[in-house]
């Protein structure tokens, strides 16, 4: 029973990374139907913000404040992620909506770009983040069960990320315009809507979220410069598994992805869990192309 306890925790942690990561995407897909491959080098931009952060206050701040280097570098991936990410849509992106073969070779492009200026900043070599002293440990619930403390931050991270992203998108203005270029992005345009901006804003905001899922996977291991690409095609299998553009679709698709991984992985091996993990989705979006959340608009009928 302690092992299954174990097992499904470990598959919400996983889904919760998985969701982070797809939680950008998810909007910047639908919003631009751009197919960013280059979003797994905003993880690893989070990332090495965080090693960045870290050696700061290592090198510059009183050691009894070394704990809240980790604060302070949650709000420092999202913004310097969100920045790149808002000039790559600004200099590159903005000229290949409506084409995206084009759009998908370059953003390939420049992930390798950003690969290798990783590796010529920080060096080819992993680096590590020591994690505050304040996430060491794990919650005792019996004697063979326990939960670490650093995975239970990042669960209650994402709640967190996923609770500001409904506010943003349902409870504020610049969510109604993010929805309505969604939907119909010419109507939209004609009623004032700068969709110009929306397309650049919501990029630098997808980035940014990407950056904090960096952030919250230096927890869990060192980091180099492929560590986006890891995940970037689980986070794609997320997206169009819950359905593109919506906000639930993503957290479902996170969670099914994730528990099916570590499901299958425990009983048979990493290789093969990931085999089967993508046959059945394969096998499911034969049934239900749309994924299991869709957008009910007239201009996608």
């Amino acid at each position: 029973m302690e092992t299954y306890i174990l097992q499904l925790f470990n598959g919400i942690s996983v889904s919760s990374i998985y969701m982070l990561a797809a939680l950008g995407l998810a909007i910047t897909f639908g919003l631009m139907k751009v197919i960013n491959m280059a979003h797994g080098e905003f993880i690893m931009i989070g990332a090495y913000v965080t090693y960045v952060i870290q050696n700061i206050f290592l090198s510059y701040v009183d050691k009894s404040l070394f704990g809240l280097y980790f604060v302070a570098a949650i709000p420092a991936a999202f913004v310097i992620a969100g920045g790149m990410g808002f000039v790559l849509e600004t200099l590159v992106i903005k000229h290949l909506y409506g084409r995206p073969l084009d759009s998908m070779l370059a953003t390939w492009g420049i992930s390798l770009i950003l690969q290798q200026l990783a590796r010529s900043i920080f060096g080819a070599p992993n680096v590590d983040v020591k994690s505050p002293a304040w996430l060491d440990g794990a919650l005792l619930l019996t004697q063979g069960v326990q939960l670490p403390y650093k995975r239970l931050f990042i669960i209650v991270l994402v709640i967190t990320c996923i609770i500001g992203m409904f506010v943003l998108l349902y409870k504020s203005k610049y969510g109604i315009w993010i929805r309505a270029v969604m939907q119909n992005r010419e109507m939209a345009a004609s009623l004032g809507i700068n969709t110009r901006l929306v397309d650049a804003y919501t990029f630098a905001v997808g980035s940014g979220i990407a950056g904090i899922a960096g952030c919250a996977l230096t927890l869990l291991g060192s980091i180099g410069s492929t560590l986006g690409t890891y995940y970037i095609v689980d986070t794609f299998m997320v997206v169009v598994l819950g359905g593109v553009g919506t906000l639930l679709g993503t957290v479902a698709g996170g969670l099914v992805i994730g528990t099916a991984n570590t499901t299958f992985e425990f009983f048979t091996n990493t290789s093969v869990g990931k085999v089967l993990v993508f046959t059945l989705v394969i096998m499911f979006l034969q049934w239900r192309p749309k994924g299991l959340f869709t957008i009910n608009s007239r201009s996608l009928d």
